[in-house]
């Protein structure tokens, strides 16, 4: 029956150290044990070899073991066996010299039996004590036999050895001088109890290793210096598809010959961010050789999502500048009164809460952006980037790697490491495409691609990268026209079409022209520290004078002409009188009075415009009084139509 000697059962308490013996090793152990109470907890076991190794397993089941403790060839099987520390009870040379003292005293001739190499050079002892010693060793119980047997038919009587040998050598009818004693079991159990310790802290080490390694985003896999994979992290896991228990303890090349450390063990150098595919996938990896006091111990691998790192790089960045340029506008902020505007904001907040591609068709000027915005501050993408580019003012070399991005190398002049597109850059977030239709028909074609694969192709690179943006166009042309032309591709219109908002021009609303002229007049005297109600006399005038005007630049142009007239009033007394308003406003904005009644205009001008009304009764009349029809035709809106047909 096992002894035990407990003093905690936890595994956070004292170390548990399993001592393993039979016959005479076992009963010096037992009186050895209890010694060790308070430090540590020592069971000690009746059995060997086979048996030894369950019954340690079983209580290693039940309860983490630290160490063992054997002797002899059992020790020896343990360590071949058990996949934890194995200390053996060594023989020291008092020991040995109090052994053979007994052994003389019986006879003059002895035989020394050790396992596993034969003992120190016992010819001094020899000519000392006037002793003859044969000597033999052996590795399992049969040889042991052996070498009793033999001795006996040499005339030894009397054999120093383990338990093993003394119980044989009894049964051949010699007498057995057991060789270990109490001080060697005793300095055995303390080195177990040195080895638990340095263990639990190395275990203590590697818990702590594993749980950082755990929190890691980056895939790790770490080996031994035979390549066998000791640490595999749950992100290197879930890359690989596979489970941690699975792979621990194998070669790492046996598995994964792509992820090999061969090499890094080989020649001790390290290799990093190379890109390599892994089960499909395009991968980052690092390989770098672990050295411990300058001695090469093993290697590890690290792997990293080329996409995550890039979603990362945007993280920051969207972070470091979360005012983004361009997302200053809500629809609120979008001014009007009037029914055709009410509409909008409301058409608007819808597509805000749809992640379909939104078309925003008007004239430069009418606040194309300004909705682009207000829709992707009202999303549900509102914290996310928002990215702009006008597609009419850029070239079409440089709008392909602004919109798609590089690769290193891809062409002359590109930077080191390639450059993400807008369309990456606005990941997760929104992409305002302004001017549309001035986009290089080549490029429709890509752009096509990403709308319906939702994959941006970096120029130069042969691997797709997946994107999820929202995309809101924008254009002051006539599409359906362009397409006609073959100036735009009508599957891309189709794509584009989906959720559309057609926006007023200022002149089809001019209800709106006073709230809007007043909001922005507050703005700007707030920017020039000026007396708003100083001025207001000023926008009253510029309304009035404006009532017969086009504005063919639209709010923009208003913007613009009210902060010219308050930053010429800046600096002029101004007498704020209604002639004296009306005054400054026709010598600041001049172009208000170009626009006069129809009968009062130049020759010219009269007969362009009949020229042009003769044109839309013509494009009229062939579509058989359907005006949407004529209107796209003339690439003018129906309210402009209308207008232009007023007597």
């Amino acid at each position: 029956m096992p002894t035990s000697y407990v003093i905690s059962p936890t595994r956070g308490g004292l170390p548990q150290i399993v001592a393993v013996g039979f016959r005479r090793i076992n009963k010096m152990l037992q009186e050895v044990a209890p010694e060790f109470a308070g430090q540590a907890t020592v069971e000690v076991l009746d059995v060997g070899f086979e048996e030894a190794v369950a019954r340690v397993k079983a209580l290693h089941a039940l309860r983490s073991i630290d160490v063992v403790v054997a002797a002899g060839s059992n020790g020896g099987y343990l360590r071949q066996h058990l996949d934890m520390p194995v200390v053996l009870v060594k023989v020291g040379g008092f020991d040995l010299m109090q052994a053979m003292t007994r052994a003389k005293r019986l006879s003059s001739r002895v035989g020394l039996v050790t396992y596993e190499g034969m003992a120190p050079d016992m010819a001094p002892f020899s000519e000392l004590f006037e002793l003859t010693v044969e000597q033999r060793s052996y590795r399992t119980e049969e040889e042991a036999l052996s070498c009793v047997q033999a001795l006996k038919n040499l005339g030894v009587t009397v054999l120093v050895g383990s338990g093993m040998v003394a119980d044989l050598a009894d049964q051949l009818g010699l007498t057995g001088v057991f060789l270990y004693s109490g001080d060697a079991v005793r300095e055995a159990l303390n080195d177990a109890l040195e080895v638990a310790r340095a263990s639990r802290i190395e275990l203590a080490k590697r818990e702590r290793l594993n749980t950082i390694l755990a929190q890691l985003s980056d895939g790790v896999i770490a080996v031994d210096q035979q390549e066998r994979i000791q640490t595999l992290n749950p992100a290197m896991a879930q890359l690989l598809g596979v489970l941690p228990a699975q792979w621990l303890g194998r070669k790492l090349s046996e598995l994964s010959p792509d992820l090999s450390l061969q090499s890094t063990l080989r020649l001790a150098t390290q290799e990093l961010e190379k890109i390599e595919r892994v089960k499909g996938k395009a991968l980052i990896v690092n390989r770098m050789p672990i050295i411990e006091q300058g001695v090469l111990t093993g290697a590890v691998l690290s792997c990293q999502d080329p996409i995550s790192i890039q979603r990362v790089d945007r993280h920051i960045r969207t972070r470091i500048k979360p005012e983004a340029p361009g997302t200053r506008y809500q629809l609120d902020q979008f001014l009007g009164q009037s029914a055709a505007i009410e509409r909008i904001r409301q058409l608007a907040r819808r597509c805000a809460g749809s992640q379909a591609t939104v078309l925003l068709m008007g004239e430069s000027g009418t606040g194309k952006e300004l909705i682009a915005q207000g829709i992707h501050m009202a999303s549900d993408r509102r914290e996310l980037p928002f990215v702009a580019v006008n597609c009419a003012a850029v070239s079409e070399s440089l709008l392909e790697s602004e919109l798609f991005g590089y690769e290193e190398g891809a062409f002359t002049g590109a930077r080191r490491g390639g450059k993400i597109g807008l369309f990456e850059a606005a990941h997760k977030g929104t992409i305002f495409l302004d001017e549309v239709g001035e986009m290089p028909v080549s490029l429709q074609t890509r752009l096509l691609r990403v709308l319906q694969e939702r994959e941006v192709l970096r120029v130069g690179a042969i691997e797709p990268t997946p994107v999820n943006v929202r995309v809101i166009a924008a254009t002051h042309r006539d599409l359906m026209a362009h397409v006609e032309r073959g100036l735009f591709r009508l599957d891309l219109f189709y794509r584009l079409n989906i959720l559309r908002i057609d926006i007023p021009p200022l002149r089809d609303r001019l209800d709106d022209l006073l709230p809007i002229a007043l909001a922005l007049h507050r703005q700007v005297c707030a920017r020039l520290r000026l007396d708003v109600e100083r001025t207001r006399p000023l926008i009253d005038a510029l309304v009035e004078q404006a009532a017969p005007y086009d504005w063919p630049g639209n709010v923009r142009e208003l913007e613009n002409i009210v902060e010219r007239m308050m930053a010429y009033a800046e600096t002029a007394q101004v007498r704020m009188t209604q002639e004296a308003a009306a005054a400054f406003v026709q010598a600041t904005a001049p172009e208000l009075l170009a626009s006069v009644p129809m009968g009062t205009l130049p020759p010219l001008k009269a007969r362009q415009a009949e020229t042009e009304r003769a044109e839309i009764l013509r494009v009229l009349a062939e579509c058989s009084g359907d005006r949407a029809q004529a209107s796209a035709r003339l690439g003018i809106s129906r309210t402009t139509l209308w207008r232009k047909l007023k007597p």
